[in-house]
């Protein structure tokens, strides 16, 4: 038996190694996905929020997108600069920048989203409705049990 058969063996029966090795492999599947477009998928998932909550501030952003804040703000800094998104002052708060898509950035992300989408589709295809339904509950009451305080 091979050194890594061992690893795996030892660890196959812990849940948190099957979640982190398909997040992996789902991460670097729309990370090949994304490349065409130039994005990362911390960036595209960044872009794909705001299209949702547009005027979200970069606090808010990264708490849904769960990153750190300065993580986002390098996100944030890199899109901005590429022409994806304006960042402004909130007329409530100085201190508070309000984030938006630029035409540009929809452009782009409604183009990538496509390709994310492909990624999405091939994994969800993978299940029966009742099975991904199944998947959809087991994965939630993890993120429940684990973010209950």
């Amino acid at each position: 038996m091979a050194a890594d058969e061992g690893i795996g063996e030892a660890v196959a029966w812990r849940p948190g190694a099957s979640i982190k090795r398909a997040e992996q492999a789902l991460i670097a599947k729309k990370t090949r996905a994304l490349r065409p477009f130039e994005l990362t998928v911390p960036q595209y998932v960044a872009m794909y929020a705001l299209s949702a909550n547009p005027g979200i501030s970069g606090a808010r952003l990264a708490r849904y997108c769960a990153v750190t804040p300065q993580s986002m703000t390098t996100v944030l800094k890199t899109l901005e600069a590429r022409g994806l998104v304006e960042r402004r002052p909130s007329p409530d708060h100085s201190q508070v920048l309000i984030t938006r898509l630029t035409a540009a950035g929809r452009e782009l992300l409604a183009r990538a989203d496509e390709a994310a989408m492909a990624v999405e589709k091939r994994l969800s295809g993978a299940y029966t409705p009742d099975e991904l339904e199944k998947l959809h509950e087991l994965l939630d009451r993890a993120i429940t049990v684990l973010t209950d305080q």
